[in-house]
């Protein structure tokens, strides 16, 4: 989908008319009209407000499915050999290698503020962004998937 179009239906799923969608992002009604015509798009940091504001996970911003990504720390898991096992030994279906091992997180007892902290660096790296960013960017994806939302294994 594209982002116009998820911007469109996030507004629409929210009951909310470009208007009111312009004052909680604190931009024009002609900044939502123009994300919504495909003419200009939202930059990464109004995107990860829109996330914020309307509750919703940053992957609907991607084509990627959320079952591409760890569902503990948003890496992504094409390859097979990348993800995690199970206690039995078989392949973990949400989770990658470096997160879960053996039906276990490997970062036990840490909240998630704990686990941005302890790998925002490797984050940052792996991204080509700065700390901050990656701290920024983590803290808006992560409360979206399993392990922190509260509907993963723990």
């Amino acid at each position: 989908m594209a982002m116009k179009d998820t911007i469109a239906q996030i507004r629409t799923e929210k009951g909310i008319t470009q208007e009111q969608m312009a004052k909680d992002l604190y931009v024009t009604r002609q900044a939502v009209s123009r994300w919504e015509t495909g003419e200009t798009s939202p930059g990464i940091d109004m995107v990860k407000l829109i996330c914020v504001t309307y509750s919703v996970p940053l992957e609907r911003f991607f084509d990627m499915p959320l079952e591409y990504y760890c569902q503990c720390c948003s890496m992504p898991i094409p390859d097979p050999a990348m993800h995690g096992t199970e206690a039995d030994g078989s392949a973990s279906g949400s989770y990658c290698k470096f997160c879960y091992e053996g039906g276990e997180f490997t970062a036990k007892d840490v909240d998630m503020d704990e686990f941005i902290e302890a790998t925002a660096q490797l984050e940052a790296d792996a991204l080509g962004v700065t700390r901050e960013e990656a701290v920024s960017l983590m803290a808006t994806l992560l409360p979206h998937l399993e392990r922190w939302s509260g509907k993963g294994n723990d």
